[in-house]
């Protein structure tokens, strides 16, 4: 992330603000008159071809938020992880879509300026909106024979020189304004984001969940679809949301919720995503990733940026133990990575470790679905390291690998799990990994037609149930969820 600082504030109208509220209204406002005006003057342009004048393309800017921290005393300590200084100073990031991310901006806010005392100013950047972030439709250019090359020479448009995860990679260096990063993404960061999301799950942005599922066969996306249905059918979701926007909302008839489902398109996004969104904004979102660590890693890095509460890897995996059976699950509690996808971002010598909240919420979640405790529970779930190798076919390179899967005790096999847990450490969301064992690749076990689709209409529905009572469970402890170690000792302030 290429921070851009105003060097000149007043120029820019930066206000201090009282509080947390009256901040995200400022940015609110700034930001909407500056998509609005940059819409309307792409609409003339297409239209008549009547160019935005000087005075328009300075408001073109996304609205940028500075925080100044100067204690006159002995720092506050607090054991939350986020919302806190490291030092005194001055840090400050760009923002979009204030609205939509208006309960985190206050959240963030509300401790700084309360416990703290930092004084909050808010004003225009000198980062400016590229124009396709702003278009409604994403086909305003159709049939105007007006070309990109065109629009660039009036309008501001992407560049990748001011995208980037400097500050989550810890790669960030200070500019001349001595301001430091407020935030791990920037408005920019974010809007590249938003825009993948929708390419990507085939539905809007804004419906993705704060409580996230991600798994890597669609059986499991057939049982989420029949749990969202009871769910709705209980009272307890508004809506379940499906590839292509399609909704289904709650008192539907059936016939027509089935003709829906019937007809959506999944297949024509790559990794498809399926909404149930409850009335408190706390829903859940699983997505079909797909088979290996380049998908995982491709959402996760989009995901990251809606900056939600948790994600959890619910999939398949290859059991390594002649003591397991199909249909075992595995909790990891360590990852081999051999993904290959994130060695230079995270090498391998850096511990990814895991999370004991969300460990001991997905054993109990596995001992409710199950009914198992004590030495049967032990029997069915076993934790232990979870192997994740970028090469689907590794069976083929057994002598060059046994070695490595016996100093490592692994005990599963699979080609997700790993990424998606370093793209938690190094991203800052929250993670786990719950393994379905489908398959014993060194013990002659292997998927067989008549076989795995016995396995498949009794494991999916379960291992899906048990997925979702942990996220259940870990929604009554956010603030612990989000744990200190995956902070760095000069983290942002906000989460």
């Amino acid at each position: 992330m290429k921070q851009e600082k105003s060097v000149a504030g007043q120029r820019n109208g930066f206000v201090e603000v009282k509080n947390a509220e009256e901040a995200v209204d400022r940015l609110a406002a700034l930001h909407t008159r500056a998509a609005d005006g940059l819409r309307e003057a792409l609409d003339r342009y297409l239209d008549r071809k009547e160019e935005p004048t000087a005075a328009e393309r300075v408001l073109f800017r996304y609205p940028e938020i500075r925080v100044a921290y100067a204690p006159t005393g002995l720092m506050p300590i607090t054991a939350r992880a986020y919302a806190k200084f490291q030092a005194p100073g001055v840090y400050a990031t760009t923002v979009t879509q204030p609205g939509y991310f208006r309960p985190y901006l206050i959240e963030q806010l509300r401790p700084l300026m309360e416990e703290f005392g930092a004084s909050v100013t808010v004003g225009l950047s000198d980062q400016a909106i590229p124009y396709p972030y702003v278009v409604t439709r994403g086909d305003e250019l159709a049939g105007t024979a007006v070309t990109a090359a065109e629009l660039a020479r009036f309008f501001p448009t992407p560049l990748l020189a001011v995208v980037g995860d400097e500050i989550a990679d810890s790669l960030w260096e200070e500019d001349a304004t001595g301001m430091r990063p407020l935030a791990l993404f920037d408005a920019a960061r974010t809007d590249f984001s938003l825009r993948r999301l929708v390419h990507y799950t085939g539905t809007d942005w804004r419906h993705i969940q704060p409580w996230i599922l991600l798994t890597n066969y669609h059986r499991y996306v057939d049982q989420f679809v029949r749990l969202g249905l009871a769910e709705l059918a209980a009272g307890r979701a508004e809506r379940l949301i499906l590839p292509g926007n399609v909704v289904i909302e709650r008192g539907l008839p059936e016939d027509e919720a089935v003709a829906r489902i019937t007809g959506v398109a999944w297949h024509r996004f790559q990794m498809p995503g399926y909404h149930l969104i409850d009335a408190e904004g706390r829903g859940t979102t699983l997505i079909n990733i797909g088979v290996g660590p380049a998908n995982a890693k491709n959402i996760t890095d989009h995901l990251a940026v809606l900056r939600p509460q948790c994600w959890l890897m619910i999939g398949h995996c290859g059991g390594l133990r002649q003591s397991q059976t199909i249909g075992d699950y595995v909790l990891a509690h360590a990852y081999l990575r051999q993904d290959g996808i994130l060695d230079r971002l995270l090498p391998t010598d850096i511990p990814v470790p895991a999370l004991a909240e969300v460990q001991v919420a997905l054993q109990e979640a596995a001992a409710e679905v199950t009914g198992d405790r004590g030495e049967a529970l032990k029997r069915r779930l076993r934790t232990g390291t979870v192997l994740t190798n970028g090469d689907r076919n590794w069976e083929l390179r057994w002598s060059q690998e046994r070695r490595r899967i016996n100093l490592s005790r692994a005990i599963a096999v699979d080609m997700e799990s790993g990424t998606i847990a370093a793209q938690g450490y190094r991203l800052r969301v929250p993670y786990g990994t719950l393994l379905c064992v489908s398959d014993k690749p060194l013990h002659g076990e292997i998927k067989l037609p008549g076989a795995a689709n016995a396995f498949y209409e009794r494991a999916v529905g379960e291992h899906l149930r048990i997925g979702l009572k942990a996220l259940d469970l870990l929604r009554g402890q956010p603030d612990t969820l989000h744990s200190r170690k995956l902070r760095s000792f000069d983290e942002p302030p906000f989460r």
